[in-house]
Protein backbone atom coordinates (compact mmCIF):
# COMPACT_ATOMS: atom_id res chain seq x y z
CA UNK A 1 0.00 0.00 0.00
CA UNK A 2 1.14 3.41 -0.37
CA UNK A 3 -0.86 6.86 0.71
CA UNK A 4 -0.03 10.07 -1.14
CA UNK A 5 -1.49 12.58 1.06
CA UNK A 6 -3.51 15.28 0.33
CA UNK A 7 -1.37 18.83 -0.52
CA UNK A 8 1.79 16.17 -1.00
CA UNK A 9 2.33 16.78 -4.48
CA UNK A 10 3.61 20.15 -6.18
CA UNK A 11 1.33 22.01 -8.61
CA UNK A 12 2.72 23.02 -11.61
CA UNK A 13 1.66 25.44 -14.65
CA UNK A 14 0.57 24.17 -17.87
CA UNK A 15 4.00 24.61 -20.67
CA UNK A 16 3.01 27.04 -23.07
CA UNK A 17 3.92 24.17 -25.93
CA UNK A 18 0.51 22.42 -24.53
CA UNK A 19 -1.32 24.92 -23.48
CA UNK A 20 -2.98 28.36 -24.32
CA UNK A 21 -3.54 30.58 -21.32
CA UNK A 22 -3.12 30.07 -17.46
CA UNK A 23 -3.71 26.72 -16.43
CA UNK A 24 -2.51 24.54 -13.33
CA UNK A 25 -2.07 21.09 -13.41
CA UNK A 26 -1.88 19.09 -9.75
CA UNK A 27 -1.17 14.95 -10.12
CA UNK A 28 -3.50 12.94 -8.68
CA UNK A 29 -1.75 9.68 -9.36
CA UNK A 30 0.02 8.11 -11.73
CA UNK A 31 -0.15 4.04 -10.93
CA UNK A 32 3.43 2.12 -10.80
CA UNK A 33 3.77 -0.50 -13.84
CA UNK A 34 2.69 -2.50 -14.85
CA UNK A 35 -0.71 -0.52 -14.30
CA UNK A 36 -0.43 2.54 -17.03
CA UNK A 37 -3.23 4.62 -15.31
CA UNK A 38 -2.62 8.07 -14.66
CA UNK A 39 -4.88 11.03 -13.71
CA UNK A 40 -4.82 14.53 -12.63
CA UNK A 41 -7.04 17.54 -11.72
CA UNK A 42 -6.54 20.64 -14.58
CA UNK A 43 -8.06 24.01 -13.68
CA UNK A 44 -8.00 26.24 -16.96
CA UNK A 45 -8.53 30.37 -16.32
CA UNK A 46 -10.95 32.36 -18.51
CA UNK A 47 -9.81 31.42 -21.92
CA UNK A 48 -7.17 28.96 -21.19
CA UNK A 49 -6.97 25.51 -23.38
CA UNK A 50 -5.17 22.34 -24.43
CA UNK A 51 -3.58 22.37 -27.67
CA UNK A 52 -4.96 19.83 -29.88
CA UNK A 53 -3.87 16.62 -28.80
CA UNK A 54 -4.90 12.61 -28.71
CA UNK A 55 -4.02 9.76 -26.13
CA UNK A 56 -2.61 5.89 -27.29
CA UNK A 57 -5.44 4.79 -24.90
CA UNK A 58 -8.19 7.17 -25.05
CA UNK A 59 -8.93 9.85 -22.35
CA UNK A 60 -12.02 10.31 -19.49
CA UNK A 61 -12.60 13.69 -18.57
CA UNK A 62 -14.79 14.28 -15.10
CA UNK A 63 -15.65 18.18 -14.93
CA UNK A 64 -15.84 19.53 -11.20
CA UNK A 65 -16.32 23.09 -11.53
CA UNK A 66 -17.05 26.32 -14.31
CA UNK A 67 -17.71 25.79 -17.77
CA UNK A 68 -15.75 24.72 -20.10
CA UNK A 69 -15.35 23.45 -24.16
CA UNK A 70 -14.30 19.92 -25.75
CA UNK A 71 -14.21 19.47 -29.28
CA UNK A 72 -12.49 16.51 -31.10
CA UNK A 73 -11.08 17.40 -34.79
CA UNK A 74 -13.85 17.70 -37.42
CA UNK A 75 -16.90 18.37 -34.50
CA UNK A 76 -18.56 20.58 -33.47
CA UNK A 77 -17.85 22.81 -30.10
CA UNK A 78 -19.54 21.12 -27.31
CA UNK A 79 -20.14 23.23 -24.03
CA UNK A 80 -19.41 20.90 -20.93
CA UNK A 81 -20.33 21.40 -17.09
CA UNK A 82 -20.12 20.22 -13.74
CA UNK A 83 -21.37 16.71 -13.46
CA UNK A 84 -20.71 16.08 -17.25
CA UNK A 85 -18.30 13.07 -18.02
CA UNK A 86 -16.63 13.14 -21.49
CA UNK A 87 -14.64 10.13 -23.50
CA UNK A 88 -12.33 10.54 -25.65
CA UNK A 89 -11.23 7.40 -27.71
CA UNK A 90 -7.82 6.33 -28.71
CA UNK A 91 -6.40 8.90 -31.23
CA UNK A 92 -9.35 10.77 -31.36
CA UNK A 93 -7.73 14.15 -32.10
CA UNK A 94 -9.64 16.95 -29.52
CA UNK A 95 -8.67 19.95 -27.56
CA UNK A 96 -10.42 21.54 -24.28
CA UNK A 97 -10.64 23.82 -21.87
CA UNK A 98 -12.45 26.98 -20.53
CA UNK A 99 -14.92 28.98 -22.16
CA UNK A 100 -14.12 32.70 -22.60
CA UNK A 101 -15.16 34.24 -19.99
CA UNK A 102 -15.32 31.15 -17.37
CA UNK A 103 -12.96 29.19 -15.95
CA UNK A 104 -13.23 25.33 -15.90
CA UNK A 105 -12.09 22.38 -13.56
CA UNK A 106 -11.91 18.92 -14.81
CA UNK A 107 -10.36 15.84 -13.78
CA UNK A 108 -8.79 13.95 -16.47
CA UNK A 109 -8.19 9.77 -16.49
CA UNK A 110 -5.85 7.91 -19.27
CA UNK A 111 -3.21 5.36 -19.57
CA UNK A 112 0.25 5.30 -20.98
CA UNK A 113 1.12 3.08 -23.86
CA UNK A 114 4.90 2.58 -23.77
CA UNK A 115 5.73 5.17 -21.49
CA UNK A 116 3.49 7.79 -23.48
CA UNK A 117 -0.28 9.07 -22.26
CA UNK A 118 -0.74 12.01 -24.81
CA UNK A 119 0.90 13.39 -28.01
CA UNK A 120 0.80 16.78 -28.09
CA UNK A 121 -0.05 18.58 -31.27
CA UNK A 122 -0.82 22.21 -32.79
CA UNK A 123 -2.05 25.64 -30.89
CA UNK A 124 -6.02 25.76 -31.23
CA UNK A 125 -5.40 28.68 -32.91
CA UNK A 126 -8.26 32.18 -31.44
CA UNK A 127 -10.47 31.48 -35.10
CA UNK A 128 -10.82 27.81 -34.00
CA UNK A 129 -11.66 28.72 -30.40
CA UNK A 130 -14.91 30.92 -30.19
CA UNK A 131 -17.16 28.89 -28.67
CA UNK A 132 -20.74 26.46 -29.96
CA UNK A 133 -22.33 29.21 -31.80
CA UNK A 134 -18.86 29.50 -33.91
CA UNK A 135 -18.66 26.07 -34.29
Amino acid sequence: MDIHRSGSRPSTTGPEDYFTGRVTIESIFEAPEPARVRSATVTFEPGARTTWHTHPLGQTILVTAGVGWAQRDGGPIQEIRPGDVVWFPPGEKHWHGATATSGMTHIAIQEALDGGAVEWLEPVTDEQYGGPSSA
